[in-house]
Order: structure tokens, then C-alpha cells, then sequence
């Protein structure tokens, strides 16, 4: 494997700037754009959709880590009147650590798996989250794959093509990225395009798109395309704003 392969590291790639100027509201446009015309989910068994939660839990995400355990409450709650949502927490961090808890049907028993975690320094791991997405599946159909993380230090082609399995089973890959890394930017953008999914960008300065985007992707995993209209309907604000351009 030669070094060009490998995408830069966290220190390695400089921070591009963020557009101030309206950048950030065409993006969260496209992402929702993108799970609209993802393919509706299929259901097996108890008619609940299945979604992995999955989440970088490398030292630089503990701001981000407190976030999300504060809007993993709505994604439950918003898919409560669609069949219900059954969510697995997925995280790594430290060395070579990569966790996943149970299958969990309410918002406590999530709470109280992520409260229990706490982050450490170490490299990323999202090929062993591909990996154990595709092996989830193949047990029993899951219906989205979330990630939450800031950078990429793999190898970029083999994430395509373990993408490329996720999307032969169909699990789209929706991918949150906090930051500006242009590396990582690009390796999650081939992960979406691979599965299905959709990719978006969000800072400390957004985390109530952060919130209506996971919820809606929540919706999506439970109900599909039309549960989302709905969704988008009943929120309203920025939720409603958003999705009335792309449904």
C-alpha cells in the first residue's frame, strides 16, 4: 500500500474556511434532498426500522459526544408514530477500541449507554463501522447507518469498497461531519454516494440543524419518504423551511 493512498491525517491537512455567505444553508438543503430521494427503507419482522448510531469517540469529539446525547432523545421520539425505532450505539476511540452496545428501543437505555463512554485519543476506525454495519444487515435488514466524526485516517479505497457492500445491501450511509477538512470531506461524500446516503457538514454553530437533520434521517429509517414530508410538516421552522424544497 503506498503512502499516497492514505488520506492526511487530523494535523496533517490545513482547515479549509467556512462559507459565511450562505454556503451552510444550500448544503443542509442538498443533504435533505439527498435523503429524500433515498429508496424507502424495507422492514422486516416487527415492522420497527433499524438504525446504527455511530460515532468517533476520539479525544477531539467530546464536545460533540455531550452534543449528541442530548438529540439522540428526538430521533426516538420523532419516529415513536411510525412502527417505532430500534437504535445500536457503534463508537471507537483509544487504541484499536471499537464498541457496539444493543439493540435499544427507547430513548434511556441509548442514554445510558453513551453516558458510560468517555473519549480517548486514537485514530479513527471507520472500516471496522462499515464492516459491522454490512454484518448487522446481513443478520437482519438495517435501515441507515449514521456516522458522526471529524476526520478520516484510512485508506480511502478501501472504505469505497466496503461502501459499495452497504450499498448492495441496502443501508444508505448518512454522514455528519463536524469541521472543515477537505480530506474528510471527500472520503464521506464517496461513502454517501456509494451507499445511498447523503453527507453534510455542521459546526458548534448549527446544532439545531444537527438535530432536525438526525431526527429526519430518524424518520426516514422508520417510515421512508412520505413519513418525512410528514415529519417535516408537523416540526415546522427550519425543518419545514428546508424540506418544502425538496418534497
Amino acid at each position: 500500500m503506498s503512502r499516497d493512498s492514505k488520506l492526511p491525517n487530523k494535523t496533517g491537512t490545513a482547515p479549509s474556511q467556512p462559507d459565511r455567505s450562505g454556503g451552510k444553508r444550500s448544503e443542509v438543503d442538498a443533504f435533505l434532498r439527498q435523503v429524500a430521494a433515498t429508496p424507502p427503507p424495507r422492514k422486516q419482522g416487527s415492522g420497527r426500522g433499524r438504525l446504527i448510531f455511530a460515532l468517533d469517540a476520539t479525544a477531539s469529539r467530546q464536545p460533540t459526544w455531550d452534543r449528541a446525547m442530548n438529540t439522540q432523545a428526538e430521533m426516538f421520539e420523532a419516529a415513536a408514530g411510525l412502527g417505532g425505532l430500534d437504535i445500536q450505539l457503534l463508537f471507537y476511540r483509544g487504541f484499536g477500541e471499537c464498541k457496539a452496545s444493543k439493540w435499544h428501543a427507547d430513548a434511556g437505555g441509548l442514554l445510558r449507554a453513551m453516558t458510560a463512554v468517555k473519549c480517548l485519543a486514537g485514530r479513527t476506525q471507520i472500516a471496522r463501522v462499515l464492516r459491522h454495519a454490512a454484518k448487522e444487515s446481513r443478520k437482519r435488514k438495517v435501515n441507515a447507518l449514521v456516522f458522526v466524526g471529524d476526520c478520516v485516517e484510512e485508506n480511502v479505497d478501501e472504505l469505497g469498497h466496503l461502501a459499495g457492500e452497504l450499498g448492495l445491501l441496502g443501508v444508505p450511509c448518512f454522514l455528519f461531519q463536524e469541521g472543515h477538512d477537505p480530506a474528510a470531506r471527500q472520503a464521506f461524500q464517496q461513502i454517501a454516494r456509494l451507499t445511498g446516503g447523503a453527507c453534510c457538514r455542521f459546526d458548534s454553530n448549527s446544532v439545531q440543524e444537527l438535530r432536525d437533520l438526525l431526527a429526519a434521517v430518524a424518520v426516514f429509517a422508520a417510515g421512508g419518504r412520505q413519513a418525512l414530508a410528514d415529519f417535516s410538516q408537523a416540526r415546522g421552522g427550519a425543518a419545514l423551511q428546508l424540506t418544502h424544497q425538496l418534497l
